[in-house]
């Protein structure tokens, strides 16, 4: 039996949808989704494996252009999307008309590996729209392979699946076929709780935020976990905490709640605030939280 194994990478502006697509695909919530901008910071791996082929799904930041060094950072993570692809998934939302960075744009319509245009909300839209926007991308990218979908729906998103493994190329599987993604458990943890954050706090907070997790012991019956929320300034510590540290404990119990869906066992989370100062623009903190190599 021939087998075929490659790595599929999502490419895209912020908010298109990348997250919930990958999570269809993989059937695994692997990246955390809110309405937020820059929720994805991370090259984020889902593995998707059948008897004849292996599928590594890549999620990226939305593109941006960057204002601080963690920005530039998360950028990197878009243009090595490009590098190692060997089919890119470009997904634009109904309503929109460009890719935010031109270069980006320009590495897409003139790609070397086959390029899916995946026009993502379509639920949200009329009949007269989507014709116009299909015709308009179809244009833009000629050498494309258009669908129209909807990730939140799962609407189309099987044909779109049967194409990606019809282009992938012959090859042996990259990982052990149980394997889901390439992150480590405590990735899962942090990336909960910065969920958690993004949801329940306005402003600049969700984004002056890192999350370390120093413990995780797991035993037959419970998984234990202790994790730091960093921060930039002491005000900001004091908005993580909220009044008799109620605002905390909400983001705790939350996280906890998608922590036993996600492992299947109890959790017990232990979670403290410090301020780390301006870590977003300090190489070698940005090299600690998996920014930076």
């Amino acid at each position: 039996m021939t087998h075929k194994a490659g790595f599929v990478n999502i490419i895209g502006n912020p908010n298109v949808g990348k997250s919930t697509l990958m999570n269809a695909f993989v059937g695994e919530k692997l990246s955390i989704i809110t309405s937020k901008a820059q929720t994805t910071r991370h090259r984020i791996l889902g593995i998707v494996n059948g008897d004849d082929y292996q599928i590594m799904f890549s999620d990226t930041p939305g593109i941006i252009k960057p204002a601080y060094e963690m920005q530039a950072s998360m950028m990197d993570f878009v243009k090595s999307a490009f590098e190692d692809a060997d089919v890119l998934i470009y997904m634009v939302e109904i309503g929109e008309k460009e890719l935010k960075d031109e270069a980006f744009f320009n590495k897409i319509q003139n790609s070397k590996v086959p390029v899916m245009l995946l026009i993502n909300k379509i639920d949200t839209s009329n009949q007269q729209e989507i014709e116009e926007k299909l015709a308009y991308w179809e244009e833009k990218v000629p050498k494309a392979n258009v669908y129209l979908i909807s990730a939140l729906e799962n609407f189309n998103i099987e044909p779109v699946f049967d194409k990606i493994k019809e282009l992938l190329p012959e090859s042996p599987a990259f990982y052990p076929k149980d394997q889901l993604t390439d992150k480590p458990e405590r990735f899962f943890v942090n990336e909960a709780i910065r969920e958690k954050i993004l949801l329940n706090y306005k402003k600049e907070i969700p984004y002056a935020v890192e999350i370390e997790t120093e413990e995780f012991f797991e035993d037959d019956t419970i998984i234990r976990i202790r994790s730091i929320i960093m921060v930039e300034r002491e005000t900001q510590k004091g908005i993580i905490i909220g009044h008799k540290g109620a605002a905390l404990k909400k983001v705790g119990m939350e996280a906890r709640k998608d922590l036993e869906i996600f492992f299947d066992k109890k959790v017990f989370l232990e979670l403290y605030v410090k301020v780390n100062k301006n870590w977003r623009s300090n190489d070698r903190q940005l090299k600690r939280f998996g920014y930076k190599d």
